[in-house]
């Protein structure tokens, strides 16, 4: 654990990197998390129906090993895209946090790191998150 908080703060001023539609990344980048590098390499991807997955795959390992990163904002609906990604991806920095968009309502049972969180967390063994 203490690894993670160390890594926090080796990175300084780390930045919000967000994968979702138009109206979403807008949204963010009005209130200030957008940012372009002296490489013009921005921290968003704006998802339409011409994005292909391959687009979204290389952006979402492209914002897991950049530095700068410490969380990725998602649309769920573009997760379920490249889910097994999302599902197999273990580090704690970047932070992956799947949101809704205007379009698709957030689906808590969709989101595989909410399942990891609830399994974290239960008393049951079995890792069941159904109360009787």
């Amino acid at each position: 654990m203490a690894s993670v908080a160390a890594q926090a703060t080796s990175r300084g001023s780390s930045l919000i990197a967000v994968i979702a539609d138009e109206d979403t990344v807008t949204g963010f980048l009005l209130a200030g998390v957008g940012n372009v590098d002296l490489r013009r390499k921005t921290n968003y991807l704006v998802v339409d129906a011409k994005t292909t997955v391959k687009a979204i795959e290389d952006a979402f390992k492209e914002f897991t090993t950049r530095e700068d990163i410490a969380i990725i904002l998602i649309s769920q609906y573009v997760a379920n895209m490249i889910r097994f990604m999302i599902d197999s991806y273990q580090n704690p920095i970047p932070s992956i946090l799947e949101i809704p968009s205007k379009d698709h309502p957030y689906d808590p049972s969709q989101d595989s790191i909410l399942s990891r969180v609830k399994h974290m967390f239960s008393s049951d063994p079995t890792g069941s998150t159904d109360r009787v």
